[in-house]
């Protein structure tokens, strides 16, 4: 795989973590009601991007399965915080925006730290 197509692949990856990130702001904020996407960790673009490549091109590389983990996480995080907005807890799910912000965060390097091992190997 060409470093331009790891490039172009994990550029995809973070467009869908980023996309998830607003979608879950806009659902506190009260601007959408969709949720599927947002408590079904297998049923977000990014879900759907780890095991396709978490089961085949990547698979060697250790970082996957910390990503799959992460990912699984700040999705029951996205579901608590869902479930309190719905309770009527507004302002309390708001304020838990902030801890999966340091999860995304986290989750935006483990992505860095793939694509820089995998741009090495193929240098």
């Amino acid at each position: 795989m060409s470093p331009d197509v790891i490039k172009q692949d994990f550029e995809s990856a973070l467009v869908k973590h980023i996309s998830f990130k607003a979608r879950l702001r806009s659902f506190l904020y009260g601007n959408s009601n969709s949720e599927g996407p947002l408590r079904d960790p297998d049923q977000c673009g990014l879900g759907k991007w780890i095991t396709t490549r978490r089961e085949g091109a990547y698979a060697h590389i250790p970082e996957m399965k910390e990503l799959d983990q992460q990912h699984r996480l700040i999705h029951q995080q996205a579901n608590n915080l869902m479930d309190m907005h719905l309770g009527g807890r507004r302002d309390e799910a708001l304020a838990g925006f902030k801890d999966v912000q340091e999860r995304a965060d986290h989750i935006t390097r483990l992505l860095q730290t793939i694509e820089n091992k995998l741009r090495i190997a193929e240098a």
